[in-house]
């Protein structure tokens, strides 16, 4: 693969500090939580727990199966009848107690997080924090779910009611565990539901140590919040087609979704499907520049590129082309890739092995399609899980690096000449799930808002996080459904009507 003569700068690499792993983190089994029990899997077999920075053994968690599963949800359905009766103002006191977790053990818990996914510091603290909001979010609306009166005959009383589903399974991903879950979670028990976790296989930690937390400093009921750890072939499948289980909601690669969905229909089971994303990043010519490049920098780079919304294609107006490719370069140069646990880290390394060696594999594709690497298209450094960030150009929209999700810190660089070329050529990809637009014309940005197909578009910003009050949603093959906002509590609850002859 033949690098540009434009190449920039080598990233720095940060000083690795002395890593002050958590204990929770460092060595030992973790159990599951089941109404309130720690439980090994019910066959004894474990599942490693790695340190992406240096592939060293962390602690290991329980490899659950179907049995496994089965006990959870059968502990979660014996606590929804009291938990969905209970007083709509003591569920909100609750998720307040909830948030509050998160907030006095924040750093605890990012700190696991960055240990066993990747993530800097600096973004997981920031990712916990939105999880406590989101919680604090949904702690509002446990006594506003009402229902309503319906006009009817003088003899007639009608109205309906909005009640839980009962027990939901929650799956997310490995590269934002708090976040995830507390969008999932907090509008699941703000309805009256139960919950089964099944956390992410290579980022579980977090979760086992944060349902620990929920037990020893909240009022939450045994059984109300149950975790069953595995991978997701086994304690993952196993969960979705639970006949017990009433809602699943899924956060994934859209090939894992599409296979989640397939079994969830067996019995007809509600779903929420958060998927993946190819996320474009339209640039005209009337924009801050220097504000877009570092914008657009830290959509392709931003949590190593590991994230459903990551803005990795970028299409910037022709005429100025030329002068953004040089200033996205500088950006990207900047950005100090080293250590998650040191603050100065601004990357980290990927999550997992076989992830990583998805990634280079993507690169070894894109060298084989004829792409020009701007900067990058490599590994980066002698240990770890460290991948350069990368730039391409001389991309067509037929090349894999173009069309499908990478989730490493690979961007593609093109031009567009006109307002319809940018939609036309955002609009080009199975996915829908975000995008960004950098103008200073408002009436650019709104039709760009209006014409581009995607569930989320920012403008003049990129990858800012929803915390409960807004809704994310997915459009075409990026998802089904969607969380936040008023609209995840529907997810949430089910409508009953009821006539009354009197």
């Amino acid at each position: 693969m033949a690098v540009d003569t434009t190449t920039a700068p080598t990233p720095p690499m940060a000083d690795a500090p002395r890593r002050a792993i958590p204990a929770f983190a460092r060595g030992g089994d973790r159990p599951m939580l089941v109404e309130g029990r720690p439980v090994p899997a019910a066959s004894g077999r474990t599942l490693p727990q790695v340190d992406p920075t240096t592939e060293a053994p962390l602690a290991t968690i329980p490899r659950g199966a179907a049995d496994d599963v089965d006990t959870a949800v059968r502990a979660a359905q014996r606590a929804f009848p009291a938990w969905s009766g209970t007083d709509p103002a003591v569920r909100a006191r609750i998720l307040v107690q909830i948030a509050e977790v998160l907030e006095d053990h924040g750093e605890e818990l990012a700190t696991i997080d960055s240990v066993t996914m990747g993530g800097p510091i600096a973004m997981t603290r920031h990712m916990v924090d939105a999880a406590a909001r989101t919680y604090r979010h949904f702690a509002g609306w446990p006594t506003l779910l009402t229902g309503h009166t319906v006009p009817a005959p003088g003899d007639r009383l009608a109205y309906t009611r909005r009640e839980p589903l009962g027990v939901v399974g929650l799956i997310w991903g490995w590269n934002g565990p708090m976040p995830q879950l507390a969008l999932k979670l907090a509008p699941a028990l703000a309805a009256g539901n139960t919950a089964v976790l099944k956390p992410p296989e290579w980022a579980s930690l977090s979760t086992l140590r944060f349902a620990e937390l929920l037990d020893e400093h909240t009022d939450l009921p045994p059984g109300v919040v149950d975790v069953v750890t595995g991978t997701g072939a086994e304690a993952g499948d196993a969960l979705v087609r639970h006949p017990g289980v009433a809602k699943i909601a899924f956060t994934g690669s859209t090939a894992t979704g599409k296979r989640v969905h397939e079994a969830a229909s067996a019995d007809l089971t509600r779903l929420t499907l958060e998927l993946g994303g190819k996320s474009p990043v339209v640039v005209f010519a009337d924009a801050d520049l220097e504000a877009a490049a570092r914008g657009a920098a830290a959509a392709v780079l931003a949590g190593s590129g590991q994230a459903c919304t990551a803005g990795t294609r970028l299409f910037v107006h022709e005429g100025v082309r030329a002068e953004f490719t040089e200033r996205l370069l500088a950006a990207m140069a900047g950005f100090v890739i080293g250590d998650p646990l040191d603050p100065a880290t601004m990357m980290g390394p990927l999550a997992a092995r076989p992830h990583y060696e998805r990634v280079l594999s993507h690169l070894d594709a894109a060298a084989q399609d004829g792409a020009r690497v701007l900067t990058g298209g490599t590994r980066y450094g002698d240990h770890g899980l460290f991948v350069a960030p990368t730039l391409l150009g001389d991309v067509t929209p037929d090349m894999r690096v173009v069309r499908e999700e990478i989730f490493g810190p690979v961007g593609v660089l093109t031009g567009f000449t006109d307002l319809d070329d940018a939609i036309a050529q955002a609009n080009r990809t199975e996915y829908g799930l975000a995008a960004s637009v950098w103008t200073k014309d408002l009436a650019t940005a709104h039709r760009l808002a209006d014409g581009i197909d995607a569930g989320t578009v920012w403008v003049n910003t990129h990858h800012e996080m929803t915390t409960g009050a807004m809704p994310f949603a997915g459009f075409k093959q990026s998802g089904i459904g969607g969380e936040g906002g008023p609209e995840a509590l529907d997810a949430y609850t089910r409508h009953k009507a009821v006539l009354v002859a009197l």
